[in-house]
């Protein structure tokens, strides 16, 4: 039988462990956006450890922290301001020092949407669909989950990943206490992932965040319903919360829960709201859903702003 002549689609490429082990620290982006908007080649000069205050290796850590959270963009190696990164960190900004846990919450949806270079991140928040596990089981599945990349990945760049997730949303207890690691990494806030039991076991936080506001999920769910290609103008609640890429992966919230999100904004919106048909509830917008989502952030973040 002679052989098909038809070539097998060639695998996805995968990015893991750029980050030199190192965990976002407080600061860090703001700091290199700044950096990158007085000078593009700032993380290519040889003083780029002394002007960000940090080793050399934080400073790639830091590059590939700017561009992963998608405030800093490269084109020929040099940093550009994004715009995501412009409305979030000039100085005139939504919130250029991250004092809102807002923030925080979307730089995570950031961090994980298309397109994404922390496949790790992504994998552990948005495919791997468990509750309580060990740092043992998310690698043995990172493992397999990475064989459908192209290119064989070391296993110490899965493992320093999953250490590195673990100790940037989950509080790091010693009998002292907080370890400093948690202490400066900001997304801990988010109480996303909690260390459970004898320490070796970790649990997702699955339902309403109390720190997480519903303007940040109602803008994730209309930029995941643009992004999904949804020629209509509605997207049916059970799938922004469990189809891969959603909003309720990305944040472990139920469909309760973004229903709630949406109904307490759609009170002060006429072109979004929610409607029940034969019991299948849908977020309706009557306006396209990325322009939507950024006047949703940008009211929300001005309304902060003034109440300051």
């Amino acid at each position: 039988m002679a052989k098909s002549s038809v070539k097998a689609p060639p695998k996805p490429t995968a990015i893991f462990a750029r980050h030199e082990t190192f965990h976002p620290r407080f600061g860090w982006l703001k700091k290199g956006y700044d950096l990158a908007v007085s000078d593009p080649n700032i993380f290519l000069q040889e003083d780029a450890p002394v002007l960000l205050g940090v080793g050399k290796n934080m400073v790639r850590s830091i590059r590939y922290w700017c561009g992963a959270f998608k405030v800093l963009e490269e084109m020929d190696r040099q940093s550009f301001p994004t715009n995501f990164g412009q409305q979030l960190l000039d100085d005139e900004g939504w919130d250029p020092f991250l004092e809102n846990p807002a923030s925080l919450w979307l730089l995570h949806w950031n961090l994980l949407k298309e397109p994404c270079a922390a496949t790790a991140w992504a994998f552990a928040f948005d495919q791997f669909l468990v509750t309580e596990f060990t740092a043992e089981n998310l690698l043995e599945d990172l493992r397999e989950y990475a064989e459908g990349f192209s290119g064989k990945t070391a296993d110490s760049s899965l493992k320093k990943d999953v250490s590195c997730i673990l100790r940037m949303y989950a509080e790091q207890e010693s009998k002292k206490g907080p370890t400093e690691d948690s202490i400066d990494c900001p997304f801990a806030e988010l109480r996303l992932l909690y260390s459970v039991g004898d320490g070796r076991r970790y649990e997702f936080q699955v339902g309403s965040k109390e720190t997480l506001p519903a303007e940040i999920v109602v803008a994730a769910c209309l930029e995941f319903a643009h992004a999904s290609e949804n020629e209509s103008s509605a997207m049916g609640i059970s799938r922004l919360a469990h189809l891969p890429g959603s909003p309720g992966r990305a944040f472990k919230l139920s469909e309760a829960a973004i229903a709630e999100a949406i109904e307490q904004v759609a009170r002060q919106r006429e072109n979004l709201y929610i409607s029940d048909s034969a019991g299948l509830q849908q977020l309706q917008y009557d306006s396209k859903p990325n322009a939507m989502a950024e006047a949703i952030l940008d009211e929300y973040f001005t309304a902060q702003r003034v109440a300051v």
